[in-house]
Formats: structure tokens, C-alpha cells, sequence
């Protein structure tokens, strides 16, 4: 008996969870086709109006258009003339100096990148003034 009611039960609880399908499928009903909207006119205006004469006898071509002074065309000054090695006075700090400072490896790098000692140099006092 006990083996009976559960055995039903098990089979009530299979039955139930399978996949069913319905007994028909509703058709869909077909959409209406909507109406065309009328063309819409546009309306009289209730007035006519008349354009006015324009009097532009205020017009005056220094206000509209002044005469800006132009600036004269400075020469260009040539590389070859201008010194670009920038000038480091011996007080602010020697070669031995940076060295010690900031160790040899990174001044002989400081001075491949910058174009010289004196770069270097100027980059330890830079790097000085920072601290």
C-alpha cells in the first residue's frame, strides 16, 4: 500500500511537470492598415503686409572696415649667429660637483641627451634646486 501511493505520486508529479502543449494555438487577427493622413494646406494669412523701403545712408566703410596697421615682417634671426650653449656661472656648481652628486653613469647619459656638459650641469642644478 505504501509503495502504491508513492509509486502515484511519483507519477502525478512526472505528468505534471512535462512539457504540455495547448489544445489549439489562437490565430493573430491582422492588424488594420492605418488611414493616410489628409494633406494639410496652409492658411491665408489675414493680412498682407508691404516691405518697407530700407534707407542705408548710415553706412560707414571705416567703421565696418578699419584699416588695422600691419605689422612689419621681422627677419628671421639664423642659427649659426645665436650661441645655444646656455652659459652656467663656476659659483652655481662645478663638474665634480654634479658627479657626486648624481653619480657618473647618469651625467655621461645627462650629457649624451642634453648636447654637452654644460646641459648636464644644468640639469644638476635643476635637480639641486628641486631638493
Amino acid at each position: 500500500m505504501k509503495h502504491l501511493l508513492a509509486i502515484s505520486a511519483l507519477a502525478l508529479l512526472f505528468v505534471g511537470c512535462a512539457p504540455q502543449q495547448p489544445l489549439y494555438r489562437p490565430v493573430p487577427a491582422p492588424k488594420p492598415k492605418p488611414k493616410p493622413k489628409p494633406a494639410v494646406t496652409p492658411v491665408k494669412p489675414a493680412k498682407i503686409h508691404e516691405l518697407k523701403e530700407v534707407q542705408d545712408d548710415n553706412f560707414d566703410p571705416e567703421y565696418m572696415y578699419p584699416q588695422t596697421p600691419k605689422k612689419k615682417y621681422k627677419e628671421p634671426v639664423s642659427q649659426k649667429s645665436v650661441d645655444t650653449t646656455p652659459v652656467i656661472n663656476a659659483s652655481q656648481m662645478s663638474k665634480e660637483e654634479c658627479i657626486g652628486m648624481i653619480g657618473e653613469v647618469k651625467f655621461d647619459k645627462y650629457t649624451q641627451m642634453l648636447g654637452g656638459e654644460s646641459g648636464a650641469i644644468k640639469r644638476c642644478v635643476l635637480l639641486k634646486s628641486m631638493q
